[in-house]
């Protein structure tokens, strides 16, 4: 008996449209570690920090990786608006509000 493989959903990009993340640490991250973090914006947010930043699916997996890498506790991962059109001037997306 053999086994078949459903095909492959073709979205019709390989990476989709970049999207604006917010990406919540525990603790607050100094500047050294946040070096590793360049394309991403950041504040403190009471005893947290929190990363925001345009990403593709590629870039969002890195930033992850970097993540975990330094031994960071990730507490929040949240997709905030598809473009940066749709993004509200506080950086929430219309059904974040």
């Amino acid at each position: 008996m053999t086994r078949g493989h459903l095909p492959a959903r073709d979205s019709g990009s390989v990476n989709p449209a970049p999207a604006l993340y917010m990406i919540r640490i525990k603790g607050h991250l100094g500047a050294t570690v946040l070096s590793a973090f360049p394309a991403m914006e950041s504040h403190r947010h009471g005893g947290n920090t929190v990363l925001t930043g345009l990403l593709d699916y590629s870039a969002l997996y890195g930033v992850l990786t970097v993540v975990e890498a330094l031994g960071l506790e990730l507490l929040e991962l949240r997709q905030v608006a598809a473009d940066p059109e749709s993004a509200g001037p506080d950086g929430r997306g219309v059904n974040d509000r």
